[in-house]
């Protein structure tokens, strides 16, 4: 087999994974909000995280379209210009630590952030945010974006620190939809050039996310039409249980 001929990933192991995971980030992005981020944690049991990292970065940039065309007009951008400064200096740091570091350190903080991912979701923070956070200075929300660019840089998963600035100032919902679609639509095409930087974009991981793609479409579309007709309730502590498991399955190979 050679690279040439069969430019793509062909082990049906990473495909067993892939596959899932793939479907969740569409199923994030169609409205079940948050599942996407145990999609990187799934495929780095199979593959080195970074590349997994790489592979999953169009295929958010594609489905990002969406999002952004429809609530274009809605957007907070004076929030956004507090935080994508922060968000740009986060990612610089998580391209720096994924380029110092070996692959086990990545996958222990790939690891550790699936762990405070679902807990977060699990305890219910999103809906326990302080209300007084909305009167702090708007500078500090540089703080939240660069916490925010780290932790989508190392595993797509920036949206608790993204939250935990953006919830307490209670936007009206189209504009709290705009502001995160577009917030995360530049994030992930800022993330492009520490990837090719790292890289990543070989004939192989562009090839796997274009045959990844349909599907993830597919899934989207599927969201949005049973977002308004499932209870969500038990599947999001499902998957937010099954974050912290994978997660502490990746931490405890990493220092294996």
């Amino acid at each position: 087999m050679t690279l040439k001929r069969h430019p793509m990933i062909a082990d049906w192991h990473f495909y067993a994974l892939a596959v899932p995971a793939v479907i969740l980030l569409g199923l994030s992005k169609g409205g079940f909000a948050g599942m996407g981020a145990l999609s990187l944690p799934l495929l780095a049991l199979a593959i080195d995280p970074v590349r997994a990292a790489a592979i999953t970065l169009p295929i958010l940039i594609a489905q990002d379209v969406v999002g952004v065309w429809a609530f274009r007009r809605t957007v907070d951008w004076r929030l956004l210009g507090w935080m994508l400064p922060g968000s740009m200096l986060g990612i610089a740091l998580g391209y720096w630590f994924a380029a110092s570091v070996s692959s086990a350190a990545v996958m222990a903080m790939v690891g550790a952030i699936s762990i405070l991912f679902g807990a977060y979701r699990l305890r219910g923070a999103r809906h326990a945010a302080p209300r007084d956070r909305a009167r702090w200075p708007d500078w500090i929300g540089s703080l939240f974006g660069i916490a925010s660019g780290f932790t989508s840089q190392i595993a797509h998963a920036g949206q608790p620190p993204f939250q935990l600035w953006v919830l307490p100032r209670n936007l009206p919902r189209d504009m709290l939809v705009g502001t995160t679609a577009l917030f995360f639509a530049a994030t992930n095409w800022i993330k492009v050039p520490a990837y090719w930087a790292l890289g990543q974009f070989t004939a192989a991981n562009v090839m796997t996310s274009a045959a990844l793609l349909p599907l993830a479409l597919v899934s989207t579309v599927a969201g949005v039409w049973l977002v308004r007709r499932v209870d969500a309730a038990r599947f999001y502590t499902a998957i937010h249980v099954l974050m912290i498991l994978v997660g502490t399955a990746l931490v405890a190979e990493a220092t294996l």
